[in-house]
């Protein structure tokens, strides 16, 4: 017994060493910088405007913001709570808490493990077209067949690729204060206000040719409309609007634990994880003030149907093409913005991975950052090469075709990631119960305002949301 008590208390001395060495955010704003730029991604770009043209406008929107002030609430303040109550990674967090859920940690790591290749890809489409419209090539991006032969290349993809990679890695290999601190604090205030000038220039657009103008389109994604629309297309609503939350808010990715992990013990956790919500909803909303109301102007109702890629890559170029010499301007300042989210966003995808290694292995910094690099590397480059000489195509299980990016993207973000919060529900409703959380966020002697919400949400109606949006990833409700 004597022994067991030395070794017992030997491993909680060690423990608490490790916790003291790791290293943390300098200051609450650090944390909400870093964790809002893990945030706004192209998800927020790419994906929002589109679901809230799709799904009713102002329905879409109203949905989102009461999913944001719940279930989102409950999922970040989870997954921020686990991390700095234990002072791990997500990879060894969950198995802390609970040994036998260590599992979830697994899956936590492996998300944004399969997320980093696909997204620098994706990253290097978005450096192509910045360098394109900064050179004067703005109009050329707009031609039919620009985007199709620049993806279907060779070198180009691979080589724009690995310079999104190196510059993510380099920020990581400068660890969290000197490394994304830093760069956060530099790119977010840049990017709201790149964000706020093209959405305020998307306002004022005059199509005289159209006979449409920028606060048309701002009525089109403001405005409800159910007209038409069955219970069911409602609920689909509903899925729509808490699927995109994940793109929105980096929830069952990691890296929330892992960020949380890094956030001090004396600062006001719930505080933060609402300036959180406020910062990455305003974001997404004035990504559909820039987007919406300026393809509505040029390009009508139909243009507002695109989505992803061809969104980014094919619809907007046209507009900025039809906005005379200003567009060339509008288009850099855009893709520039683009970049800059896109970086915060792979920073956080490759530090949950970085992070993981470090507190599983023992690695340092170093060695985690240059074997994730070079792995990340090796497979965005076979992603690259899906759309050539890889090239297939796979029908999903929700009836989409796909291709190898496809594949992970769905696998990710549509399988993993609802499994990963189904499980995190019920760790934190019923094995360990809501008081663990409600602990965490209250030690300093916060009031936790939305506690009745918290308990109900995580035990009883996540997972039930959850699990519907996880029927409707695998086909089984259309």
């Amino acid at each position: 017994m004597f022994i067991r008590h030395i070794i017992i208390t030997l491993s909680e001395r060690l423990a608490y060493i490790m916790k003291k060495k790791r290293n943390s955010f300098s200051s609450s704003l650090g944390f909400v910088l870093a964790a809002a730029g893990s945030a706004v991604g192209l998800g927020n770009i790419w994906r929002f405007p589109y679901l809230a043209a799709k799904d009713g406008g102002g329905l879409f929107l109203v949905i989102y913001l009461i999913l944001v002030i719940t279930f989102g609430f409950t999922m970040l303040v989870s997954e921020v709570s686990i991390g700095r109550k234990t002072k791990q990674s997500a990879l060894t967090a969950y198995g802390t808490l609970h040994k036998p859920s260590g599992w979830i940690g697994v899956l936590a790591c492996l998300v944004p493990f399969l997320i980093l290749p696909y997204y620098c890809t994706i990253g290097g489409w978005v450096m192509k077209y910045a360098v394109t419209f900064i050179t004067g090539g703005g109009k050329d991006a707009a031609g039919d067949g620009f985007f199709s032969n620049f993806i279907t290349g060779y070198t180009q993809p691979i080589v724009f690729n690995a310079l999104f990679l190196i510059i993510t890695a380099v920020v990581i290999f400068f660890g969290v204060n000197k490394g994304i601190e830093s760069i956060s604090k530099i790119l977010m205030p840049i990017l709201l206000i790149a964000v706020i000038g093209i959405a305020v220039f998307s306002l004022t657009i005059d199509g005289h040719d159209s006979g449409r103008t920028g606060l048309d389109g701002f009525k089109v994604y403001v405005i409800p409309s159910v007209k038409g629309m069955s219970f069911k297309q409602i609920v689909m609503v509903v899925l729509d609007a808490m699927g995109q939350l994940f793109y929105s808010i980096s929830v069952a990715m990691g890296i929330m634990v892992t960020y949380g992990s890094y956030y001090k013990d004396d600062s006001n956790l719930l505080k933060s994880v609402n300036q959180i919500e406020i910062f990455d909803t305003l974001v997404a909303f004035l990504a559909g003030v820039m987007i919406i109301p300026a393809i509505y102007v040029f390009l009508g109702k139909e243009g507002m149907e695109s989505s992803g890629p061809s969104l980014m890559f094919v619809a907007l170029p046209k507009v900025f093409a039809q906005m005379g010499s200003i567009g060339a301007v509008i288009g850099s300042a855009f893709f520039i913005m683009v970049f800059f989210a896109a970086l915060t966003s792979s920073m956080s995808i490759m530090e949950a991975v970085v992070s993981g290694l470090i507190d599983k292995f023992g690695w340092s910094r170093k060695k985690a950052t240059i074997t994730e690099t070079a792995t990340a590397l090796a497979i965005s480059v076979i992603v690259c090469l899906g759309y050539n000489a890889l090239y297939f195509e796979f029908k999903l299980p929700n009836g989409a075709k796909a291709q190898i990016l496809d594949i992970m993207d769905y696998l990710s973000n549509n399988i993993l990631m609802p499994v990963l919060s189904i499980g995190t529900c019920i760790l934190i409703g019923w094995i360990l119960k809501p008081k663990t959380i409600i602990d965490e966020v209250t030690k300093n002697g916060e009031k936790f305002m939305r506690k009745p919400v918290y308990i109900v949400m995580v035990k009883f109606v996540s997972p039930v949301l959850l699990f519907a949006l996880l029927l409707v990833s695998l086909g089984i409700i259309r």
